[in-house]
């Protein structure tokens, strides 16, 4: 490969465990190429460096209308996800994911550019799931772009699976309430065991902060048999206070293990220095919510 250092996000060793992951060309026309490597390689530098398509070094990186078409057929037939699948059976395997998961969702702003789309007034749909399906139903409707406080915003709902590693996101509008998506935020924990067994799905707990502190997520995480880690609301405690003994009991909360919630912010910083992720440029949910896959199936790779 020709692409110097400056421009390589892989390493040779990161690179031989995800090849395999990489769907065939044949019989594609007009996007054959050489070395795959260099089409990743280029589509990662673009989301690191938050550079435009045309901008991609012609020497270092296949043609840009190459990469983007090779990104864009990666977001729609799942490539990425089960890429990442792939680098989390690893890690399953090795011990390395904390089944007591930290959620929560973080802001970002759309670029004028992805932002010159046709939005519904209403809600904009918690997303969709990307894997395996037509075009015309992946997209999430709006885009996933919504107006919050801070003006047009998307929201990207990511579970942290240990030190401070993700499985696959959700993205929705920025209007979206955090609590609200968690069901479908944890429907994406599917990782595929090593040998026989179904693909581990259910979490031992769920440690998130008091946007997700309702009656309703609480009843359904210990209907799955699924430690609540979820700090009270002032109000609640308020109401709860104001009414005495019949105000019930407190819920059970372990403040040792809230310690540990921050990971999943910490990741959100790391996500954040590509800018490329920091701004979102992409008028398609679909195709930005696969350079966050993207950058998690990095992080994985660098453990």
């Amino acid at each position: 490969m020709s692409t110097g250092s400056r421009y390589r996000v892989f390493t040779d060793e990161q690179w031989a465990r995800i090849e395999s992951s990489l769907p065939t060309n044949q019989g594609l026309r007009g996007l054959l190429f050489e070395e795959p490597r260099r089409v990743v390689e280029g589509i990662a530098y673009r989301y690191r460096t938050g550079i435009p398509w045309r901008d991609l070094p012609r020497e270092q990186f296949a043609p840009w209308q190459t990469v983007w078409k090779w990104h864009r057929r990666y977001a729609a037939d799942g490539t990425w996800d089960r890429m990442l699948a792939q680098v989390l059976v690893e890690a399953d395997a090795a011990g390395m994911i904390n089944w007591a998961v930290s959620v929560d969702a973080t802001i970002t702003r759309p670029h004028r550019h992805a932002a010159n789309t046709t939005r519904p007034d209403q809600d904009t749909g918690a997303g969709a799931n990307y894997k395996k399906q037509p075009l015309d139903k992946v997209e999430p409707p709006g885009h996933g772009i919504g107006r919050s406080r801070g003006g047009l915003t998307t929201k990207i709902h990511q579970v942290e699976g240990g030190r401070g590693r993700p499985p696959t996101p959700v993205i929705t509008g920025g209007q979206r309430n955090d609590g609200a998506v968690l069901d479908q935020v944890l429907s994406e924990i599917r990782v595929p065991r090593v040998g026989a067994g179904r693909p581990r799905a259910r979490p031992e707990a769920v440690i998130a902060d008091r946007a997700y502190a309702t009656g309703v997520i609480r009843t359904e995480l210990r209907r799955r048999r699924i430690r609540v880690v979820i700090p009270e609301k002032r109000d609640q405690i308020a109401t709860r206070t104001r009414r005495g003994r019949r105000g019930g009991r407190p819920p059970a909360f372990d403040e040792e293990a809230y310690r540990g919630r921050n990971v999943v912010e910490r990741y959100f910083a790391l996500t954040k220095q590509w800018r490329g992720l920091a701004t979102r440029y992409h008028k398609l949910a679909i195709t930005y919510r696969a350079a966050v896959t993207l950058c998690a199936i990095l992080t994985w790779l660098r453990t």
